[in-house]
């Protein structure tokens, strides 16, 4: 079960929009989606959204997903040590300990850095500076791009949800290659000949 379960972190003023494409693609593609929040109290997103979490961080183990994503949230930046958030960045070092993957974007990625995950990996985020202020070290690591992956960790900006899911999808193999190309294609540019390459291979999929 671990192998097609991945766990959605939400806590208050999560940015809904970070995650959408990469949870809605992977429950299409037969993965479970878990939600795990600071306890298994509702919280509200920074659109108003609530949501119930399934499970509290106490009880999240590496052992049991096949990968952590932690949105962005304002809590990110409630204070010097992450705020209320630390219990996260803090698991999320367990699971990259233990070798099971862990995607952030927006704010998460300055939380990671904060904790020193960001160090001796390449990554990405909002932009050099804003993560330079965070004080981490690995300043000489940063990639200019819309996603990163390395280390068993992706990273990415506020402005590049789709491009997160992209690599998102690829790590888990929900989608890969030629389809994996076709489906940022569509999403990020609207490419009609993209649909058609996602729709030929549904077909060839109900067809077996």
């Amino acid at each position: 079960m671990s192998e097609r379960t991945v766990h959605l972190a939400v806590y208050d003023t999560l940015a809904d929009w970070e995650t959408g494409h990469a949870t809605a693609w992977l429950a299409r593609n037969g993965f479970r989606v878990r939600t795990v929040g600071p306890t298994r109290e509702p919280v509200t997103s920074v659109g108003g959204m609530r949501v119930l979490p399934g499970l509290a961080l106490e009880d999240l183990r590496p052992e049991d997903s096949a990968l952590l994503i932690l949105p962005g949230a304002d809590l990110w930046e409630d204070g010097a040590e992450n705020g209320a958030l630390a219990p996260f960045a803090e698991r999320a070092g367990h699971f990259l300990d233990a070798g099971v993957p862990v995607a952030a974007i927006c704010g998460a990625v300055d939380g990671l850095a904060r904790a020193g995950l960001l160090d001796e990996r390449a990554h990405t985020a909002a932009a050099a500076p804003v993560l330079a202020a965070t004080g981490y070290a690995g300043g000489g690591r940063y990639v200019e791009a819309d996603a990163v992956t390395d280390g068993g960790l992706i990273t990415a900006g506020p402005t590049e949800p789709v491009a997160f899911a992209r690599e998102i999808l690829g790590l888990l193999g929900a989608y890969e290659g030629e389809l994996l190309d076709a489906w940022y294609r569509l999403f990020a540019r609207s490419d009609p000949e993209a649909y058609a390459v996602l729709a030929a291979a549904d077909e060839e999929k109900e067809g077996q």
